[in-house]
């Protein structure tokens, strides 16, 4: 069972989960500027397009907040502010190693409930100003949610099976030996392709997509903005790095500390995370419907009864 982390881990997850999502942020303008200019783009321009994100940030925090006709502006601050709070709520039970900030008996329970959180703050946020666009924004990420949450369930209930416990300390301590990614791989990809929806990025980057003039966040200007695009940043940290605990083993690993495992661990994921927006096109919520319900659900479905039949038979 991971030990409860000190009191000033608690206080430093935010700033920690930020700075991650600025990191994260930056390899994304690195493979943007690789793309945009092949193999002759400089060291300079590469470094210039990494700290776009921490410009951008500057310039979005004197930026002055747009207005809409008849918007509902306390709606959309609740909206806006959940959505990196909820990444935060999400961050609280994951393992730095084998200690985290709060380690309850339903941790699991308690990162998927944070997960519906941000569908309520999203759909909120495209609400809230009173535009149709950003409406459309808010309703495809509700569809989306639809889309993604029940395969993904399935995956997180796998891991509690292997386990026997919903406590993610002792998920962790289940994997000392083998991680569950050996035999639970289909959860596994469920889970990678749920964290890239939760964050709608990438392939699931409807909800913002060009199409509707950036969706959600169309009639988000200033802090606003920066909030709700930075807590987009830490809900993909907070989901690479449940994939972590939940299935590569946390902390565990020869040779280095339990701490240091889990940041390699993470940022790998982050990095195959962040590479996914560059590799795949924004999928149709209608057309991942079809697959959900035809593939990945009765997959998931195989993937926990043969995890019972092995816990069963230990």
């Amino acid at each position: 069972m991971a030990d409860t982390a000190p009191l000033w881990a608690t206080a430093a997850l935010p700033l920690v989960l930020t700075v991650a999502a600025g990191c994260a942020a930056g390899f994304d303008a690195v493979l943007s500027a690789a793309a945009e200019r092949g193999r002759a783009g400089t060291v300079r321009e590469l470094g210039v397009r990494a700290s776009a994100p921490m410009r951008e940030g500057l310039r979005l925090l004197v930026q002055q907040p747009r207005r809409t006709t008849a918007a509902d502006t306390l709606l959309t601050r609740i909206g806006v502010i959940l959505v990196p709070l909820a990444a935060v709520l999400a961050g609280a039970v994951l393992p730095w190693g084998f200690a985290s900030v709060s380690d309850p008996a339903v941790g699991i329970v308690w990162f998927n409930a944070m997960e519906a959180l941000a569908w309520a703050a999203v759909w909120l946020a495209g609400w809230g100003p009173n535009s149709a666009l950003s409406l459309i924004g808010g309703y495809r990420f509700l569809a989306q949610g639809l889309a993604y949450e029940l395969p993904h369930m399935f995956a997180l209930t796998t891991a509690a099976l292997g386990a026997e416990s919903l406590r993610v300390g002792e998920v962790v301590a289940a994997q000392d030996g083998l991680w569950f990614v050996v035999w639970m791989p289909a959860a596994f990809v469920v889970h990678l392709l749920s964290a890239l929806a939760m964050s709608f990025w990438g392939p699931f980057g409807h909800p913002l997509s060009r199409d509707a003039a950036g969706g959600a966040a169309v009639e988000l200007g200033g802090v606003d903005r920066l909030l709700f695009l930075g807590g987009r940043w830490m809900l993909l940290v907070v989901t690479a790095g449940m994939s972590v605990p939940l299935f590569l083993g946390g902390g565990h690993g020869p040779l280095l500390p339990g701490w240091a495992w889990t940041l390699l661990k993470t940022a790998a994921v982050l990095v195959l995370l962040v590479a996914a927006r560059r590799r795949l096109p924004v999928l149709r919520m209608e057309r991942y419907m079809e697959v959900v319900w035809m593939v990945l659900v009765p997959l998931t479905l195989l993937q926990a009864l043969f995890v019972a039949v092995v816990v069963l038979n230990r």
